[in-house]
């Protein structure tokens, strides 16, 4: 029986953050949206995403679109955050509040249960006082290989 170290045991917060990199690099979707990936952790990650004046609806407040792809990169980055290449199974968001131009909005989620290859990760965007904007709910699936290409 093998004896895990430091040295043998990949640290799961290093392992977090090479993966968001990996995946960062090739996220035209996010960084197009000027969405800013402000921490990851494992099963975890946090984004901000100033609302544009393009990214209203015609009642003046954040269309539900731009939303849902905050919320959705947000899930992305926490459920690949363990380095297993995952995707969206299912996703679900409910409205609460308008977001307004010129407001920075910053999406947190957290991995909330797992088994085998399913995971589900709940998403809370905030305003900048706290107030939820949003709450989205993601189930992850699993599809082999890792993010990092190891």
């Amino acid at each position: 029986m093998s004896q895990n170290t430091d040295q043998t045991m990949p640290d799961a917060q290093a392992l977090a953050e090479a993966a968001a990199e990996a995946m960062w690099r090739n996220d035209a979707a996010s960084q197009g949206l000027g969405m800013r990936l402000l921490r990851v952790a494992p099963g975890e990650a946090v984004i901000a995403m100033e609302i544009e004046p393009r990214m209203l609806n015609g009642h003046g407040s954040c269309h539900g679109g731009f939303l849902f792809a905050l919320a959705d990169s947000t899930f992305a980055f926490a459920c690949n955050s363990f380095n297993r290449r995952t995707v969206a199974q299912a996703c679900g968001i409910t409205y609460l509040r308008p977001g307004k131009a010129g407001t920075t909005l910053t999406a947190h989620a957290r991995l909330s249960a797992q088994s085998g290859r399913s995971g589900v990760y709940e998403v809370r965007v905030t305003d900048p006082e706290g107030e939820v904007v949003a709450l989205f709910q993601g189930q992850s699936r699993e599809i082999g290989g890792s993010v990092t290409g190891d």
